[in-house]
């Protein structure tokens, strides 16, 4: 990879999981912890090929509202595992590796919210890779979080100006910098309100592999069409 351009920061939506575990008549909780330790692989591979940091979109606001409760239990249970996993943990540690949580966690439960809450405060202080972890996260609610932010800060008269600085430093997602590419699995080609204001320019690639089945060769296709492309950014 090393005559590659690499993105720096990639975001990524690992869809597929559900429709991989129907077409392989497995139950849904395989496809989601086979997901997971997909994840914990694409990480791997993300510092192996000199990115810096990771979007993950691990759960929208709308997939919380919409899916049935036991399916958002399994989920749940399975992410409080991972986060309570000592292999996981001892490695972010040592290839300090920062785990930050994007989203509005009052809708998890409390041991979940307060294990990734915990991963945040042990990994805080590492800068060489960056793992953002969006989790009840919705782009149109980041944007709606921000002029809420700012209207509050405006009647209090903290704020006289608003640019789009302003704006930035009150989403949500204020810690998310801006995004270089976007990989979604299973062949859906749309964005579902991922990180509006960061993806504004961002490159797009879209795999046709369910999550589960995502390779590492799929990750090295992603780059190589990234790098072939002339970013503008309106120029």
């Amino acid at each position: 990879m090393d005559d590659k351009i690499i993105p720096k920061h990639i975001a990524l939506i690992p869809d597929g999981n559900r429709r991989w575990s129907r077409k392989n008549r497995l139950h849904i909780m395989e496809g989601y912890e086979l997901g997971i330790n997909k994840f914990i692989e694409f990480a791997k591979w993300s510092s192996e090929f000199g990115v810096k940091t990771i979007s993950v979109w691990a759960l929208s606001n709308e997939n919380i509202k919409n899916r049935n409760k036991q399916e958002l239990n399994i989920l749940f249970n399975l992410y409080l595992k991972a986060a309570r996993d000592k292999k996981l943990i001892n490695d972010l540690i040592k290839n300090r590796m920062r785990f930050n949580v994007i989203g509005d966690l009052h809708a998890l439960p409390s041991k979940l919210r307060a294990e990734l809450y915990k991963l945040e405060r042990m990994t805080r202080k590492f800068n060489d890779f960056t793992i953002n972890m969006l989790i009840n996260y919705s782009g149109q609610n980041d944007l709606a979080y921000a002029a809420k932010q700012i209207s509050q800060k405006i009647k209090q008269g903290k704020l006289k100006k608003v640019d789009n600085e302003t704006l930035r430093e009150n989403l949500m997602s204020a810690a998310v910098g801006d995004v270089d590419l976007v990989i979604r699995t299973s062949g859906e080609i749309r964005l579902s309100g991922l990180l509006p204001w960061q993806t504004a320019y961002s490159e797009f690639y879209f795999e046709k592999n369910y999550w589960p089945d995502f390779t590492k060769e799929n990750y090295e296709n992603a780059i190589n069409d990234y790098s072939k492309r002339q970013r503008r950014f309106g120029k």
